[in-house]
């Protein structure tokens, strides 16, 4: 019977309480996995504390590119299960999680398995902030693009899991895609998407949305502002502009464009029943979101340029 190897990364004292109750829950499952990896990124009083307190976990430093990309990638150069699952520091797995997630892999052409992520509101839910856009707090959202039989071309990474030997054999994450310090570092935060997009060209097969597969995602005050919306609405834009120049705009953008028609069709049920807020936010998120795309796009033109200028020449000079 097919296991799982669950990696949970982490990076801060301040999510201590959650990351406790992370583990908990997978300790919690009807189908226990095989070993929890715990992989702290850039923090010894953490690392030294987990190590102290956290019990028949195994807990290591990140010994790869700093960030999430690297954190993943060393848990699974650790894990020993045909399975990876990937658990957020601050996300809850339900008692079935790890149960739901492995039933598809009977199916060899799944490559990977993702489940429903669902906000854990430390406060109450923003009037304004519409379902629509809920991936910015890394969860589920309304007009997310499910295929027959639960096909997706990605899942998010806060509860994902993949083939160990998929990851490994295409290279595992790309470390230009990933966040540093939740997302402050960097601006790239599509490192799944990539993933997911590179493993479907390599080895052919499909990642399945299991709904089942459920976790609570934790959501706090700072992350319900108009000022986050707004920032991860750049970082998204930005990120897809760096994954349309990695995987092509066919693939990167192939999701977002039905996407975008289901957000003009909300702006207007919102709009028409009064619900100005969530319509706006619509209209500002995606508005944001594509002038930090188009910017980026262009910026990596810009740079391309001489790049290409000076290939041309070479080529020119050697015939």
């Amino acid at each position: 019977m097919i296991d799982a190897s669950v990696v949970i990364c982490a990076y801060t004292l301040d999510r201590w309480d959650d990351l406790n109750a992370a583990i908990a829950s997978v300790r919690n499952q009807t189908r226990p996995a095989r070993e929890i990896i715990l992989v702290v990124d850039n923090n010894e009083t953490l690392l030294k504390r987990a190590r102290r307190e956290i019990g028949g976990v195994i807990v290591t430093p990140n010994n790869n590119v700093r960030g999430l990309c690297g954190g993943r990638v060393t848990g699974a150069g650790l894990a020993t299960a045909p399975v990876l699952a990937f658990l957020d520091d601050d996300a809850m797995a339900d008692e079935r999680w790890l149960e739901e997630l492995l039933m598809p892999y009977a199916d060899p052409h799944v490559l990977g398995v993702g489940g429903r992520i669902e906000p854990l509101w430390r406060k109450p839910r923003p009037w304004w902030f519409p379902p629509e856009f809920d991936w910015i707090i890394g969860c589920t959202y309304r007009g997310m693009r499910v295929r027959d039989g639960g096909e997706v071309r990605n899942v998010i990474g806060a509860n994902m899991s993949v083939r160990a030997d998929v990851l490994h054999g295409c290279g595992g994450f790309a470390g230009q895609m990933g966040r540093i310090g939740g997302g402050r570092g960097s601006a790239n935060t599509c490192d799944d998407t990539e993933l997911c997009i590179r493993a479907a060209k390599t080895f052919g097969g499909v990642w399945i949305y299991k709904p089942e597969a459920s976790v609570r995602h934790v959501v706090t005050a700072e992350r319900m502002t108009w000022k986050y919306f707004l920032h991860r609405c750049r970082m998204e834009g930005t990120s897809k502009a760096v994954l349309a120049g990695l995987a092509g705009t066919k693939d990167g953008l192939d999701s977002e464009r039905l996407y975008v028609l289901t957000l003009g069709r909300s702006a207007l049920e919102y709009a028409a029943t009064g619900k100005i807020g969530q319509a706006l936010a619509i209209f500002v998120g995606l508005t944001t979101t594509s002038i930090a795309y188009t910017q980026a796009r262009a910026r990596a033109v810009i740079s391309q340029g001489p790049k290409i200028a000076s290939e041309q020449k070479g080529v020119t000079s050697r015939t």
